[in-house]
């Protein structure tokens, strides 16, 4: 091979090296969505580069001046996260109710990506596990986030009887 044939073999190898350590990639464009074969383009180190997780994706990249907000379903339909619905929140039980407190308080822990309301429902039994009575509270809970929430006792006779609070260890959406 002449050195000519060499030279440009060798800078062919140095460019495709260098575009595959910067990023480069031929599967996606700038702002667009998985699957939606987008030409290349250099990527940033916001980009989700992970097109097996199916969720969405938000580039956080204030430089430019494109909306980069896009989701990707199943199938390849795009969405907004806004449109995404949250999974069920979990419930702990904090505190019965009493005579002294005629509600029961309980924790909603929304652990999914999504700003979400959750129905709880607690039901009051009595010693012999009999429902008393059973309440129910929707509860907005951010993305991540905790909030307590206070289940009051309906029926005001039935609190002296209540020995037992039960309810679900989910909350689903409401």
């Amino acid at each position: 091979m002449t050195s000519r044939g060499k030279t440009l073999r060798l800078a062919a190898v140095s460019t495709l090296v260098v575009l595959a350590l910067t990023g480069f990639s031929t599967g996606r464009g700038h702002g667009g969505g998985s699957g939606d074969g987008g030409g290349g383009g250099c990527s940033s180190s916001s980009q989700n580069h992970d097109s097996s997780s199916g969720g969405s994706h938000r580039d956080y990249d204030d430089d430019d001046d494109y909306d980069d907000d896009y989701g990707s379903g199943s199938g390849g339909s795009g969405g907004t996260e806004a449109s995404m619905s949250p999974d069920a929140a979990t419930v702990t039980l904090v505190d019965c109710a009493s005579e002294e407190t005629p509600y029961a308080t309980v924790e909603v822990a929304n652990t999914d990506t999504v700003d979400g309301t959750f129905s709880v429902t607690v039901a009051f039994k009595d010693a012999a596990g009999e429902e008393l009575d059973s309440g129910t509270e929707e509860v907005f809970v951010p993305a991540g986030g905790t909030t307590p929430v206070r289940i009051p006792v309906n029926d005001m006779e039935s609190v002296p009887l209540i020995e037992e609070c039960a309810l679900d260890s989910y909350a689903p959406a409401a």
